[in-house]
């Protein structure tokens, strides 16, 4: 293994260059969904040994060492993203001729910004850089803090965190919960680089192959305990509100069609209309239908998709009525809706339109709603309107004019009580929106998503898996809907409870599970995660220090 390490650290060129983005795209294979989290083992090392090769042009100066590792962590993540998230380029070709010209931004431009933040960890991880543990700690560190800034700057874009690595079953979730997804981030990296010590020395190499397997069998046996807590899943709860999951897999071409308005309308409808259905729907084919369903309680709770009506609402009282017929004694619909809200004067064009989550009654009345407050730039509003806007750009979901965003996060509350979170597509990737508003108490996370746009790509499962996991840091239950899949109720310890698989027409049904008790709120999971990072960057700073006593730059 030495002898590999050294072959490996001495790699210069268009060689290095290449075993850089070879490596982050491989680490792909660790997330959704294929979930080989093994694979991280070998790439991350190899990684670790490429840095240690990161040296200057001239001998004593640092900023030559630190420019190298920056380019290695940066083709890391190009290669990473790459990888992981060429599949945004099908939502443009929905549009082709308008749209395709920015491919080659999605594919390569985007994951091309993202790698700064690898790029920039990894350079940070240098400048206190040792030949033992304490580098392992620092890109740990590094990792950690790169993946938390990536949650916020350029208003975030935290896909694929290397964290979900590490948890792709819920007995591997559980650890999620102690400190949130940017120290599991953090975490991950620092075992899936242990097995680099096996290079090292004989007694370092024993130890770091015994640490690696004590930090994955605590993070694993933490997940056992939790699940021996848990509630059984096939349990009934007494009380517990049927939840229904509408997903009418209308191809996305068909929902912009507006001649298809109404034949989409009617599948929703339809869907909403059947007597009690499966729960697991994942390998029903075409469209369910009345007559083939499961015996079992009407639903209390109808869920639709994204911007599933294709009306607004707020003006189509024949809509609105239909919905309303069509629903049963006690029933309410959820629904994602462009909820419109005109200009003052009459005629004016100066209206807003939000990406909501409306509630609908049985008397055709919206009972509730709740906007979408984190929008996806150049998706659903353009940024630096006034200029690209001049140049005829325009966003690719936007609606008339480009939607806005809610100055604040909102629930909703259904009649019975019940009070949910809406979160409107991407938001479900970004913890704090998971956090209920001014300490609210909220009864379960609601996702409606329109991931056709992706087609049938890692997209959807990769979404999915993300989703999953703010139930766990919760302990709310989720309920998920997706256009063309994949659609879910979650409970708060990540299993699933119903589900429908990818491109299926159907309806599911199934009690909401209750909340589970949080062992960490949200507030100690931050300063956790900040202690986390605080004592990884000691064991890094001391290591080096102990270096350059010894006269070793």
């Amino acid at each position: 293994m030495e002898h590999f390490a050294q072959r490996i650290l001495l790699l210069s060129g268009w060689r290095r260059a290449a075993l850089s983005l070879a490596l982050g795209a491989l680490t792909v294979l660790t997330q959704a969904p294929f979930h080989l989290f093994a694979v991280g083992f070998l790439t991350v090392p190899v990684l670790v040994w490429l840095l240690d090769g990161a040296v200057g042009a001239t001998p004593g100066k640092a900023i030559g060492a630190l420019r190298s590792a920056f380019w290695i962590g940066w083709l890391f993540g190009l290669g990473y993203f790459t990888a992981g998230i060429w599949w945004l380029a099908n939502a443009l070709l929905v549009e082709a001729p308008e749209f395709a010209w920015a491919i080659p931004l999605a594919v390569l431009g985007l994951p091309a910004v993202l790698a700064l933040f690898y790029g920039a960890a990894c350079a940070l991880a240098r400048l206190v850089w040792s030949d033992g543990f304490g580098r392992i700690a620092a890109l740990a560190a590094a990792f950690g803090l790169a993946e938390w800034a990536r949650s916020f700057v350029l208003t975030g874009f935290p896909w694929n965190a290397i964290g979900y690595a590490l948890m792709p079953s819920p007995i591997m979730m559980q650890s999620v919960m102690i400190g949130g997804i940017f120290a599991m981030s953090a975490f991950a990296v620092l075992v899936f680089a242990l097995p680099a010590q096996l290079a090292a020395r004989r007694g370092a190499a024993f130890a770091g192959a015994v640490l690696c397997v004590l930090l994955v069998g605590a993070h694993a046996g933490f997940g056992v305990w939790r699940l021996s807590q848990a509630p059984d899943p096939s349990a009934a709860v007494e009380d517990a509100p049927v939840i229904r999951l509408v997903q009418p897999a209308i191809a996305q071409e068909q929902k912009m069609d507006q001649e298809a308005r109404a034949a989409t309308f009617q599948t929703l409808l339809d869907l909403t209309a059947l007597d009690a259905v499966p729960a697991d729907a994942s390998a029903v084919d075409g469209e369910a239908q009345a007559g083939t369903a499961a015996s079992g309680p009407l639903p209390d709770i109808v869920v639709w998709p994204e911007t599933s009506v294709p009306y607004l609402l707020t003006r189509d009282a024949v809509a609105l009525a239909s919905i309303g017929e069509t629903l049963q004694s006690g029933q309410v619909l959820l629904t994602g809706a462009v909820r419109e809200e005109p200009g003052e004067e009459e005629g004016s064009v100066t209206g807003r339109y939000y990406n909501s989550v409306m509630a609908v009654t049985t008397a055709g009345v919206i009972a509730g709603a709740a906007d979408k407050v984190h929008l996806v730039p150049f998706g659903e509003y353009l940024p630096f309107a006034d200029i690209l806007g001049a140049i005829g750009l325009r966003a690719i979901a936007d609606a008339d004019r480009g939607y806005s965003a809610a100055p604040a996060r909102a629930t909703i509350t259904l009649e019975g009580g019940l009070t949910v979170l809406p979160l409107v597509c991407y938001e479900s990737i970004f913890p704090h929106h998971a956090v209920p508003p001014h300490g609210q108490r909220v009864d379960a996370i609601v996702n409606v998503t329109n991931d056709a746009w992706f087609g049938r790509t890692p997209g959807p499962w990769q979404h999915l898996h993300q989703t999953r996991l703010r139930a766990v840091e919760t302990g709310l239950p989720l309920i998920r809907v997706a256009n063309n899949g994949i659609s879910a109720i979650v409970d708060p310890f990540g299993r699933m409870i119903a589900r429908i698989g990818h491109d299926v027409r159907a309806a599911a049904d199934a009690p909401l599970p209750p909340p589970a008790p949080v062992l960490v709120q949200e507030g100690q999971r931050k300063i956790n995660f900040w202690l986390f990072l605080g004592f990884l960057s000691a064991i890094a700073i001391i290591a080096r220090a102990r270096l350059r006593a010894f006269g070793i730059n």
